[in-house]
Order: structure tokens, then C-alpha cells, then sequence
């Protein structure tokens, strides 16, 4: 690998029927790479698809939900999703939870296990005004050894 590598985005349209998609997607554009390493990020994916149709205007109608992937190094994958706003929040970790809360909780652990399985993680506004969105985004660490040869700066996925 000579330079970054990035995938051309997949949109999605907001619907949790889509999941099997999502995660079949993200397998095929990663073709090569470690398997474990793409389970987990498929696990991370579905997650924050699915917080994103939940928790945003992407559930709605007309919303939908962008996934970027790129390879900025050599050791690091970067996997992000974008939401159509409207929630009227940004992503968190409920930290106020003590250990029996969580035993109990039925919820709201999937950013807990983007926190696990990656290098770093977190969140931006999409633009500074308004609920236009979010990007939630996770960095996992990749053996050099392991990324396929011959990929290209810009890979296309349609």
C-alpha cells in the first residue's frame, strides 16, 4: 500500500431490513482482509446502522444512511457512519450506569462495543447548525501483514 485507500460510500435507505445488506456490503468491499477483523467491524457496523435508523430521521420515510470505510495507513481502518439527523443528540455513552444498571440495561450497549472493539471512536455534527446529522465513526487496528495487495486509492463498489 503506497497511499490511503478509500471506498466509495454506500447509501442506504433507512430501514433495518437492510441490515443483511449493510453487513454483506461491508464483507465484499473488505475481501481479503483478516476475518476477524472484519467481523468485528461488521458487529460495529450493524450497531451503528441500526442506532442511526433508531435514534434519527434515517428511519423515516425518506432518510437514509451514509457508510464510509477507509485505510488511512497501514495499520489503521477507519469504518463511519452519517445519519439524517433529526434525533436531537449526538451519540453517548450513558456513564451515569453503575454495574448492576448495565446487568439490567436492555440497551444502549452497541457504542459501548464500538468502544471495545476499536482503537478510538467518536462523533461529529455533520454541520455546525442544526440537526442536519451525524457521523459516528470507529478506528480498528490492522496488521500491515494482512491487507490485501494491489488495492487502489479510490475502490469502487457499485
Amino acid at each position: 500500500m503506497s497511499g490511503p485507500v478509500r471506498w466509495e460510500h454506500r447509501v442506504y435507505s433507512g430501514n433495518l431490513g437492510e441490515l443483511a445488506q449493510v453487513r454483506s456490503d461491508l464483507a465484499a468491499d473488505l475481501a481479503g482482509f483478516d476475518p476477524a477483523l472484519v467481523a468485528d467491524l461488521q458487529l460495529c457496523l450493524s450497531e451503528l446502522f441500526a442506532n442511526a435508523v433508531k435514534y434519527t430521521d434515517s428511519g423515516t420515510e425518506h432518510g437514509e444512511v451514509v457508510r464510509t470505510l477507509s485505510l488511512s495507513g497501514p495499520t489503521t481502518l477507519r469504518l463511519s457512519i452519517s445519519d439524517s439527523g433529526g434525533g436531537g443528540g449526538l451519540p453517548r455513552l450513558p456513564v451515569e450506569r453503575d454495574g448492576d444498571e448495565w446487568d439490567w440495561a436492555e440497551g444502549q450497549r452497541g457504542l459501548l462495543l464500538v468502544q471495545n472493539l476499536s482503537r478510538a471512536w467518536d462523533h461529529h455534527p455533520l454541520v455546525p447548525w442544526g440537526d442536519l446529522g451525524a457521523n459516528v465513526w470507529g478506528e480498528f487496528a490492522v496488521d500491515p501483514t494482512t491487507v490485501p495487495q494491489g488495492l487502489r486509492p479510490y475502490v469502487f463498489t457499485h
